[in-house]
């Protein structure tokens, strides 16, 4: 069994343990990180992408929204080139109380969120589509983030420092001698290699599995996975992330995110966070609430649901909250030491994508703590890799860097804009034959077509950079397809049924994947 030894063993590839790897290693500490599935594959990568500005919470939840108030300003200005400066409404719709609103008003001012009133009239100058019949609107700094390029953003500067990111890496259990945790025990499921790591302090930032790591250890965390459906729109409805000025609820919040609008969000208790199923009755409460905000949302496109799940912790019982919704979104450092008896061990859970570099300075003050060592955070200062010119991402850059068009250069993929160089780009640093991989690198097949036109191609190309043997190649293609297919088929009428017919007739009749299968 291959052996490794480090100071800090991070498990889980989400932002909050990305963002805990990179800060470790700026810290100058060895630090491995682990994850069972390719990065930011769990709750990270499966929201709605909204940079909060802490409104959301103002009322419910204050704690929550202090915390989003100083990293929204710190991720604005250290991941700007995986933000996009949105904005965002609180608008109070027909079916809203209007008192809600001046409680939302006390609320900002009470907890720093910056808000400022709009005249009704401004903001469907600024968001037409919008109802109509709104009677307040509130301008906060809301924003869009994509979740993967942070993601991979804080793993290549942990890299930098000389961390290492081991994907396909599942823990089979946690090493323990006496009452200390002294490392872990891996299975690489790409190669089915055994993978020992010896670590001074191991950190569980597993999320909504957080609760599985830590009996490994014989610790008992209580995590509720909250499940969130949420459904991608083919086109941009708005400009600007639109919240319902309300209690915090299902289907109130929308978010302009790269060429697609994305509707959330349920919020149910699921016993199992790998078992997530998406209901017909779900996708039919998102549409209807969309109707609320934007008159016709049904007539619009549903392009694609999934569902994530939020990693929910509180120090009681589940049974005790009856609505998930009732639990804070700020997040918890369990230091099992003091909590359990058990050295080596620190679990951080809760919180969210906002608030991911804030939960690793956290925790890696704490590892500090255990090693001895005083040595200060600096992940608020230093701007991650492609982020250094502090210009946000905007919705024409990849046209942009385009124009004149060269026309040696071939396009992939249409809907995202994607050239051969940059797919040849990222399957060179990936080194991957996933091609799910490499959507969530560059996006690839996440337009209006989900696949449709690029997939085949991005197969073919994969097949010739790597050399892999055609069976290789299918079989990516084949798994890609079932992936994309998982969160179609719920949402199948209209101009989406018309599109699977035509991806259909594509791929069976030009590659005929069917037989492909055999």
């Amino acid at each position: 069994m291959a052996a490794l030894q480090t100071d800090v063993l991070v498990i889980g590839g989400g932002s909050t343990g990305a963002g805990v790897a990179r800060d470790a290693a700026m810290r100058g500490l060895g630090t491995v990180l682990v994850e069972r599935r390719d990065l930011a594959d769990g709750t990270t990568g499966r929201f709605h992408g909204l940079l909060h500005s802490g409104g959301r919470y103002v009322v419910k939840d204050p704690p929550a929204a202090r915390e989003c108030v100083p990293e929204n300003a710190i991720l604005r200005r250290i991941a700007a080139d995986c933000i996009e400066d949105t904005g965002g409404l609180f608008v109070t719709t027909p079916p809203d109380d209007p008192a809600y609103a001046e409680q939302f008003l006390a609320g900002c001012r009470a907890t720093g969120v910056p808000v400022e009133e709009l005249p009704v009239g401004e903001a469907l100058q600024r968001e037409p589509r919008l109802n109509p019949r709104i009677s307040r609107a509130f301008l906060v700094p809301d924003a869009a983030i994509d979740p993967w390029k942070t993601v991979w953003a804080c793993a290549r500067s942990a890299q930098a420092y000389g961390a290492r990111i081991l994907t396909y890496h599942r823990v089979v259990d946690l090493v323990r001698s006496g009452d200390r945790v002294v490392g872990a025990r891996l299975a690489n499921d790409l190669t089915g290699e055994e993978v020992g790591v010896e670590a001074a302090v191991v950190v569980n930032a597993s999320g909504a599995w957080a609760g599985q790591i830590a009996r490994m250890a014989g610790c008992d965390v209580e995590i509720q996975p909250g499940k969130g459906i949420m459904i991608a729109m083919n086109h941009r409805l708005v400009q600007t992330v639109i919240n319902r000025c309300k209690m915090p609820a299902d289907g109130d919040i929308l978010v302009p995110i790269r060429t697609v609008s994305v509707i959330g969000t349920t919020d149910v208790r699921v016993p199992d966070p790998d078992e997530a199923p998406v209901t017909q009755g779900e996708v039919e409460q998102m549409l209807d609430e969309g109707e609320v905000l934007v008159p016709g949302f049904r007539r619009a496109r549903a392009l694609r649901v999934w569902a994530g799940v939020r990693p929910l912790f509180q120090e009681t019982k589940p049974g005790l909250v009856s609505d998930t919704r009732d639990v804070s979104r700020s997040h918890t450092l369990l230091d099992h030491a003091r909590r359990d008896g058990v050295e080596g061990l620190l679990t951080i859970t809760g919180g969210k994508t906002t608030t991911f570099r804030l939960m690793a300075e956290v925790t890696v003050d704490a590892v500090c703590e255990h090693l001895g060592v005083k040595r200060p955070c600096r992940t608020h200062e230093e701007s991650l890799p492609g982020s250094q010119d502090g210009g946000h991402y905007w919705l024409g850059a990849r046209l942009a860097s385009r124009e004149p068009v060269p026309r040696s250069e071939q396009i992939v993929c249409e809907c995202e804009l994607i050239t051969r160089r940059k797919l040849e780009e990222a399957i060179d640093r990936r080194r991957t034959v996933n091609l799910d991989d490499i959507r969530r690198t560059l996006r690839l097949g996440m337009g209006p077509c989900q696949g449709g036109f690029c997939i085949y191609r991005a197969t073919g190309i994969l097949h010739a950079r790597h050399g892999v043997d055609a069976e290789t190649a299918n079989g990516s293609l084949l798994s890609f397809l079932q992936e994309r297919w998982k969160g179609v088929h719920p949402i199948l009428y209209g101009d989406q049924l018309r599109q699977a017919h035509l991806d259909d007739w594509i791929f069976q009749g030009v590659l005929n994947v069917r037989e492909l299968a055999r």
